[in-house]
């Protein structure tokens, strides 16, 4: 059953932007952390970035001030902006939930996860 459901992504040219949202599906995350994850072809999912119920935000060193997390609490909405973006940027991009945001900021995995939407950044 998803509970996750991610939308946005796609193509685009290095240096470029795109955005990714994920809402959810069936039930509320209300109080949750929310975080994003990415998987490239060939490579282990490596956590991205991450926001606490009340905004609190932390992000992957890689992320060097391009990508921006936000959400709204009243939609149980996470998003994702991705800016100045690298071929390799490229993989699928997972939306998860965790009741602790400190779990996921301590590199552990959260319990809920989306099923993925590909971003793809052609030089």
């Amino acid at each position: 059953q998803v509970q996750l459901v991610e939308s946005g992504g796609g193509s685009v040219q290095a240096g470029g932007s795109l955005s990714v949202s994920c809402v959810p599906s069936g039930r509320t995350f209300s109080g949750y952390a929310m975080a994003w994850f990415r998987q490239a072809p060939g490579k282990e999912r490596e956590f991205v970035a991450t926001i606490s119920w009340d905004y609190i935000t932390h992000y992957a060193a890689f992320v060097k001030g391009r990508f921006t997390i936000s959400r709204d609490n009243a939609k149980n909405a996470v998003y994702l902006q991705m800016n100045s973006l690298k071929p390799e940027d490229t993989a699928v991009y997972y939306c998860a939930a965790d009741i602790s945001f400190q779990t996921i900021v301590r590199g552990g995995l959260p319990g809920y996860w989306g099923q993925g939407t590909q971003v793809t950044v052609s030089s």
